[in-house]
């Protein structure tokens, strides 16, 4: 049990180096965190419903996500190779269509709850 908690500490220092440095490094992913936070106040303080308010916390926590992998896979290219290749562009590319779909999922979520307002 002893090395779970020693596993699990080192996991989530692991973790929190990764947000941290993404914070720091990457422009796109702060945007994205303070429109969460703007996100998430709005969501607590608008008349909507519960099941909504999670769903709107719940995409944008994924877009997060999405941007956190997007993240990884630009770094691990780039550390690769810095020549462009085809497959490269390709991968990148579509790791940003990710970060873009889950932002259009949050966006829908978010037209539904505003509609409901009215």
């Amino acid at each position: 049990m002893k090395n779970f908690f020693v596993r699990l500490k080192d996991r989530t220092r692991w973790s929190w180096q990764g947000l941290t440095a993404t914070y720091q490094e990457e422009y796109s992913f702060r945007v994205w965190v303070w429109l969460n936070l703007i996100s998430a106040i709005l969501a607590v303080l608008l008349p909507i419903s519960d099941s909504l308010r999670a769903l709107i916390l719940a995409l944008g926590l994924l877009v997060l996500v999405a941007e956190l992998f997007n993240t990884a896979i630009e770094r691990a290219v780039d550390h690769t190779s810095t020549e462009h290749h085809k497959l490269a562009g390709q991968a990148k590319d579509a790791a940003s269509a990710a970060v873009a779909l889950t932002a259009v999922a949050a966006g829908i979520a978010w037209v539904v709850a505003l509609v409901g307002l009215t």
